[in-house]
């Protein structure tokens, strides 16, 4: 039985992987693209470029509860792989673009399939064990920050041959994971622990509303939309701002990029694993919502582009609250409930995606614009700051009330 746990924790890790790697690969190239093809600078790149994760966000919040329903009762790998075969056509769609308007319908498509991480999260909650899970949880970050490793400094080598190369390239790494996953990935959800297809759960923010039998989850719901949000900070901004405050190359970007990926997942793969169990989940979101809210202030700040990259070590250190936090909120929920959850906090992180980028955006486009009363393009860093830190004190006075019931 743990061989058979390990051997698909394995399995989803290298989709989840090869997933992340073409993601990454075309963030270094996408302002580029952008300008290229609206003729704008930076600053107003940047908006377009809030506005094209808006398009994506909004229709994965609007299918996300759809996917995870439909996860629950027909079971994870057909979910998974219609997810991945979807992410190849939104980078066809990308590549081939003759204007703006085909970049927002290969986003559309995206956001409509994109359920790879929601699946993935309902896969490994159902092949772990209490014990486990924060630790599998874990392998999540790390194949994010693996990918995160690879596909950057790809795209930023791929960037020099044309800022279209990068999309061609994630579409065929889309395109093998979804045959890798179609002739290697097993099933994890057992027959016995499905449940039948309910529309009324499918309804975005539904789902999350019946999770109203467990009090606390509340409050973690908040801390964990104030994290999403804050984190647009970054997500959203990043290649934006270091383009603008340090003229950065593609290249650059992608090394960048890299080095977030080698410290995610040296996090999520081997710190999360160690420390976790130590200090306990409680105390693992606590100091991880702390780093995040000192590294966000430390980028706000950076005056040169050495100090992006030693103020990374502290940001990405804050990483060890994420598989805490999904872990004691799995924790208390059925066994056959477990994609409902996984597709609630996917619609509730693509809300979030639906404020978030827009909002940076244009915070960030404000302070860099000609007219800007201050020129300060770190502001989405320092409002990120002060979301992290509520994010903290709200998880604080949420798990100091001992309100749940645990399922087991």
């Amino acid at each position: 039985m743990a061989t058979n746990r390990n051997a698909a924790i394995g399995f989803i890790f290298i989709t989840l992987l090869i997933d992340v790697i073409g993601f990454g690969i075309i963030i270094p190239v996408m302002p580029r693209l952008i300008e290229e093809l609206a003729h704008v600078d930076i600053s107003h790149a940047s908006k377009i470029g809030g506005w094209l994760l808006f398009a994506f966000a909004i229709t994965q919040f609007c299918f996300s509860p759809l996917v995870g329903n439909l996860s629950d009762k027909y079971g994870r790998r057909p979910v998974l792989l219609a997810s991945l075969f979807g992410f190849s056509i939104d980078y066809i769609f990308l590549a081939f673009a003759p204007n703006l308007g085909w970049l927002f319908v290969g986003r559309v498509i995206a956001g409509f399939t994109g359920a790879s991480f929601t699946t993935a999260s309902a896969y490994i909650a159902d092949i772990s064990t209490p014990e486990d899970r924060a630790k599998n949880f874990g392998m999540i970050g790390a194949a994010f920050g693996l990918g995160f490793i690879i596909g950057p400094a790809i795209g930023g080598l791929l960037g020099g041959f044309g800022a279209r190369v990068p999309f061609m390239v994630a579409a065929g790494l889309c395109m093998l994971n979804f045959l890798y996953g179609y002739f290697v990935l097993p099933e994890s959800l057992k027959k016995e622990n499905r449940r039948p297809f309910e529309w009324m759960r499918a309804i975005p923010g539904v789902s999350l509303y019946k999770l109203r039998k467990y009090p606390a989850l509340k409050g973690l719901v908040v801390t964990l939309f104030l994290v999403y949000l804050g984190s647009h900070a970054v997500q959203s901004n990043w290649s934006f701002f270091t383009i603008e405050r340090f003229n950065w190359s593609t290249t650059m970007i992608g090394i960048s990029l890299a080095v977030v990926g080698l410290l995610v997942g040296g996090v999520q793969a081997g710190l999360t694993r160690v420390v976790n169990p130590r200090l306990g989940n409680e105390k693992s979101i606590y100091i991880g919502l702390l780093l995040y809210t000192i590294g966000m202030l430390l980028f706000a700040f950076a005056s040169q582009s050495w100090m992006m990259f030693v103020f990374l070590v502290p940001y990405c250190l804050g990483g060890i609250c994420g598989p805490a936090l999904q872990s004691v909120m799995a924790g208390y929920v059925p066994s056959n409930e477990q994609g409902e959850l996984q597709g609630s906090l996917t619609g509730l992180m693509s809300a979030t995606t639906i404020i978030g980028p827009p909002m940076m955006a244009n915070i960030f486009a404000y302070f860099t614009q000609k007219s800007a009363p201050v020129y300060f393009p770190g502001a989405p860093f320092l409002l990120g700051g002060a979301l992290m830190l509520a994010s903290g004190l709200i998880a604080y006075f949420t798990l100091g009330r001992k309100q749940l019931k645990t399922v087991m």
